[in-house]
């Protein structure tokens, strides 16, 4: 006697189609892994310090080391200190800065990658992996940013005025900008892996071109404003820096500053929103294939 029970429907476990129905899967399926994605920022965090004797202190050695080098090479052997007043606040600044958006692109680039034994085993939303390096790098810039501020403070700088707002605008933009592009490139590194060496080069080509070891009125100077020094304002991270600079450094409060900063960062953000999208699309349509290239 054979009984012809109905066959149950399967399901796609693959993220839907189409500009909207894919992006609200992929928020809600993070939002989902809430607890997992706590776990993966805590394992990233430690996995930095693992068989450290040091720990932490090891986030806080580079940026410093760099900090000494830039201070001694620039403010003192070419005389940057003698224009640029509190120079050591100023260049650990644009640091504490650029260590976020540095640390989140290079580690983002490599998270498929990395965790690529994780990825063959499970299906869970991958987006989760690049997200997990921004709390990582997170945590160290609060580390960072803890000490910026203590430096502040103790150099009788500490940064009480109304551009201290400025500071939380930059950091919504950075984040923004450096999620949406890590998201991107994560993807694009699985299938071509030269991606993360160029990512290296353009970061470098990026650091020297944001005002980090030297002020915007030096740039100011050089290029004399108009056109050239718009085109040097378009690099989105450079305005990042400044407001930065202008929310943390009290004794720049008297240097020239370009015009339309907030409304630069709001831009910027906006920019970066709409990037966030494109890149998650991007990477919808590229992770179908990552357990087999993986």
């Amino acid at each position: 006697m054979t009984i012809n029970a109905p066959l149950p429907e399967l399901t796609s476990s693959a993220p839907p189609r189409g500009a909207v129905k894919g992006l609200v899967h992929a928020v809600k399926a993070i939002l989902g892994q809430r607890e997992l994605l706590g776990l993966l920022v805590r394992r990233e965090v430690k996995a930095r310090y693992k068989d450290s004797s040091l720990g932490m202190v090891w986030s806080l050695l580079r940026p410093l080391t760099m900090l000494v080098i830039y201070y001694v090479a620039i403010g003192k052997f070419l005389g940057a200190e003698r224009s640029i007043p509190e120079f050591a606040i100023f260049v650990f600044t644009g640091l504490t800065a650029w260590g976020l958006f540095s640390d989140i692109i290079s580690s983002s680039t490599s998270s498929i990658i990395t965790n690529a034994g994780l990825i063959k085993k499970v299906y869970l939303p991958r987006e989760i992996f690049p997200l997990a390096t921004v709390g990582s790098a997170g945590f160290n810039f609060i580390i960072q940013f803890g000490v910026l501020v203590a430096a502040t403070l103790v150099l009788g700088q500490a940064p009480i005025h109304w551009d201290f707002f400025l500071v939380f605008l930059a950091l919504a933009a950075l984040l923004i900008l450096a999620f949406s592009v890590g998201l991107m490139l994560s993807a694009l590194n699985v299938y071509l892996r030269d991606i993360q060496h160029l990512v290296e080069v353009v970061l470098l080509v990026l650091f020297w071109a944001s005002p980090i070891v030297y002020s915007y009125g030096f740039v100011n100077t050089a290029i004399g404003g108009g056109l050239l020094e718009e085109i040097y304002l378009a690099n989105p991270l450079t305005v990042i820096v400044l407001a930065f600079q202008k929310g943390m450094w009290i004794a720049g409060s008297e240097q020239l500053w370009p015009a339309f900063l907030e409304l630069r960062l709001v831009a910027i953000s906006v920019g970066g929103l709409l990037l966030l999208w494109a890149a998650q699309r991007v990477f919808a349509r590229l992770e179908g294939n990552f357990a087999q290239e993986l």
